[in-house]
This record gives C-alpha cells, structure tokens and sequence, in this order.
C-alpha cells in the first residue's frame, strides 16, 4: 500500500489509521527502500491503485509487452501492492482516497504518490534487480463523494456520460446468495462514497478499457495485474481484458465458496485464493483450529481449480484482519506464513506482516510501515527471509517446483505435514507450550535410509527402513526438510 510504505524524504510522519487520512507514503519511497524487500527474498512489489481521484494532470500510457512465461508457472516468488490513478479529491467521513480505490479519471496518475518519472523510477529500479512489478487495478466503479442522484458524470474519465454506467441499484447481502446479475450491474458503496459501477457489457467501455491497459502494462513495464472486485463484472469481459494487457492476471473473487471463485480461474490465469484462506486462519489461529478443515480445502481447491498453482496464496491483506489481531503467538505467526510461501500457489506477503502488526478490521490494518523502523532484524522478518530462501533455491535446483501439487504427507487434530517438489514441511497449531509431540509421517515419498536436514535449525534426521520419517515437534514451530 503505497501511501503506507514510505515517504520520500525518509521522514516517519505520523500516520492515525482511524482517521483514513493519507500518510505520505510515495513511489519514490518505495524505489528507496527495494533492499528491503529484496533481501526477504522476494521478486515483486504489487502496488495499491495509482490514478488520481479527481480529473488534473492527464498522464497519458503507451505500451510493452511483457513476457507472459515469466508468470505462466507462478515464477513470482512473493508479491506486494501498489496504486497508480486519479482518485476522489474529497475528504469524506470515510477518509480520503489514500488507499489509491475510488478512481474518477483512468488516464491521470495519482499525485499524492509521486510523478511519471517517480513511477518510471520504480519500475526501471525492479527491472535492474531483476523484479517485477505488478499493479493494482479497478474497472468495475468509479468513485464519487456523495449519494448516487448527485453524480455528476462528466467528472468520471472517459466514461462522461451516465449510458455508460449501470442505472443504480443497491447489491442486498441476498443478492451474493442468488442473484449474481445484481452483483455484476448494481452498485457498491454507500451514500458517503458511492461506487458508480461501468457496464462492462457496452462494446465502446469494453474497447477503452482493453486499450487503457495495454497502454499502462507498456508505459510502466508491467509485469502482471491484481484486479479487484472481479466477481462485479461479467465473466466474458475477462479474457479479451487479460490478452489485451499481455502479463499475468490475478483476479479478486472475494468469496470463500471454492466452487464460486474457482471457475473465474477459466477466465484469468489466478484468483486470490480465499476458499484456502479462510480454512488457514481457522487452522492456525489457536490450539483448537480446524486441521481438518484445511486438508479437505485443499483438496478441494486442488480438484476444482484449473490450475493452483497460479492462485495468489495469502494469510493478511489490506481488507481482512491481521492474524496478530486474532493471536498474538509468535509460533502460529511462524506457521501460516510458512505455510503462505511454502504450498501451491503465488505467495503474497502484506506489508507489514513481516514486523508482526496487529491491526484489525479496515482501516487499522493499513499501519504506516514506517513506525517498525523497517527492522531487518524483526523475528519474522528474519524468518521469511529464510522460508523464502528455501523456496528460491528449490525453484533453482528444479524449475518443475513451480508446477508441482502439493501433497498431504500427514496430519492429526493439530499437525499437518506436506509436501511440493522437494520440499517436507510439518506445521502445527500447538503453540509456544508444545513440550515435545513425536510424529511419525508415513506418506512422504522419499526413499527408504534418505537422509534428511530439517533447513530452519540445521538438524539432521534419517528415513526408516519403510520410508516414514519420525518427527519431534517442540516449541511449536514449523519444519521444512
């Protein structure tokens, strides 16, 4: 979240998360602080919305193909977010647009966040580490300070006429139940901010839009798209959207129903995969978790899902709780990002995480990232950076991990233990007073007398002669062979 990473004069502002205020994060801020995020051995940097919120300065894009294979087997190691556009100017009782949401003009870029140059800067410093850059981006609304009969449309750029917009209609919570047309063609927000929503089904809309984002993917050097509130637009706008912007897309379905969000995998190459996020948390947030619940997820996602391995795979983003607000466990921290980065999928990590923040519900889990100092030598901090280089490294020796399935080697009422490519790893719920839980995995798919080396404490084991491998668990952390 661009506004919430750094400012550009490496100043550390204060930042009141209740007050949804923007903070001075900038573009410029982020180019500053890459070591940062390189050395937890991450390859990609998503940024939040980007246009600016009222119609200025009319940046215009122009295009670059960016090589799809790059992406096409989930070759981004960990992802982080950014914005670009135009967005309401206003400060309403709902705060300000920091969070780069609520576009009024596509072909402006935000200025609270920096310069085309600043943006030219960020991209061309990723390229030169040999990153990648992903944005996130909004075609289903526009935003406007107020109730819908006071729209103005002619503020709202290109689309300047209310026939390309959807008349308004409210989405009831009923309509997510049985009726996906209300979904797709009526309004979010409310009558503070109303979310103005574009009828994608318009030939003319469908054509802007497929030539806006080919001409931002080329501008900036884009390497892949995280787009939101995707389930709000026609499933047939999506693969004409996604050609047209030529890297990968990751599409916000934002429904646990695995049966739901799946099928949206037929039109763009990922969704972020919240039917496996749900069960994580449930799994991983205190000694009583549902297991279960997460090795049946899995395989369900595994069965229905075209491909998981291009899901985004996440435990904390900008819309959900922080899983320190739901357990303060340094351990169980420990467990579901290691499982994040280590199961199938492209696995995303939110700024902050990393520094154990706490926030709750939106907006006190968007802290200004400043306020940890940027420690390199926070637990979880240091920790990812080994799981991360874990995963990298297998990804060196056998490209084939990025397209491996995981596996369920084992688990019990409080222990699972998986496997992907190479890779063995034993998580459990236990927490901190786990003394000693003695396992035996039987379904590993290592050979008989193999030595193993579990990587995070540099401690040797051997295979049985039938091929299981006894583990002894302590301290509740997880394990990787």
């Amino acid at each position: 979240m661009t506004d919430r990473f750094g400012p550009s004069d490496q100043s550390s502002p204060a930042c009141d998360t209740a007050s949804r205020q923007y903070c001075g994060g900038t573009w410029k801020g982020i180019t500053d602080r890459l070591d940062y995020i390189q050395n937890m051995g991450f390859t990609a940097v998503r940024r939040s919305f980007s246009l600016n919120p009222t119609p200025a300065d009319c940046t215009r894009f122009g295009y670059l193909q960016s090589p799809r294979s790059l992406v096409s087997s989930s070759n981004f190691k960990s992802l982080r977010r950014i914005a670009t556009y135009q967005r309401l100017a206003e400060n309403t009782t709902e705060g300000e647009a920091y969070h780069g949401y609520w576009q009024q003009n596509m072909w402006s870029l935000n200025t609270k966040f920096g310069t085309n140059d600043d943006l030219q800067a960020l991209s061309k410093a990723l390229h030169a580490r040999n990153m990648y850059l992903m944005i996130d981006v909004v075609v289903n609304h526009f935003g406007w300070a107020g109730n819908h009969s006071t729209v103005n449309y002619s503020t709202l750029y290109p689309f300047t006429d209310d026939s390309s917009f959807h008349p308004y209609c409210p989405i009831t919570a009923e309509d997510y139940v049985s009726n996906q047309t209300a979904v797709e063609q009526c309004w979010l927000g409310d009558d503070i901010v109303s979310l103005v929503d574009v009828d994608t089904t318009e030939a003319s809309v469908i054509e802007t839009y497929n030539s806006w984002i080919k001409s931002l993917v080329s501008t900036y050097g884009i390497d892949g798209l995280r787009i939101d509130t995707v389930k709000h637009v026609q499933k047939s706008f999506w693969p004409p959207f996604q050609s047209a912007a030529g890297v990968y897309c990751v599409g916000e379905v934002f429904s646990g129903d695995v049966g739901y969000a799946c099928p949206y995998q037929e039109q763009l190459d990922g969704v972020l995969n919240y039917p496996l996020y749900y069960p994580m948390i449930r799994a991983f947030q205190d000694s009583s978790g549902n297991i279960t619940d997460l090795v049946s997820e899995l395989g369900s996602v595994n069965t229905t899902c075209r491909d998981p391995t291009l899901l985004g795979t996440f435990s904390e983003n900008h819309d959900n709780p922080r899983f320190p607000s739901l357990t303060g466990d340094m351990n169980l921290a420990m467990n579901i990002i290691a499982f994040t980065i280590l199961a199938d999928g492209i696995p995303i990590i939110y700024q902050g995480q990393e520094q154990h923040f706490s926030g709750g519900n939106d907006p006190e889990n968007r802290e200004a990232l400043w306020t940890s100092g940027y420690s390199t030598k926070a637990p979880l901090y240091t920790f990812i950076a080994s799981v991360n280089q874990i995963r990298n490294q297998e990804i060196y020796k056998s490209p084939a991990y990025l397209t491996s399935r995981t596996s369920v080697a084992y688990s019990d009422d409080h222990n699972i233990a998986i496997r992907k490519g190479h890779i063995l790893t034993v998580f459990t719920n236990s927490g901190p007073n786990l003394q000693s839980d003695n396992l035996t995995l039987s379904d590993t798919g290592f050979g008989a007398n193999e030595q193993m080396v579990e990587i995070l404490t540099c401690s040797n084991s051997t295979m049985n002669a039938n091929g299981s491998l006894d583990v002894s668990l302590a301290s509740g952390r997880p394990q990787v062979r």
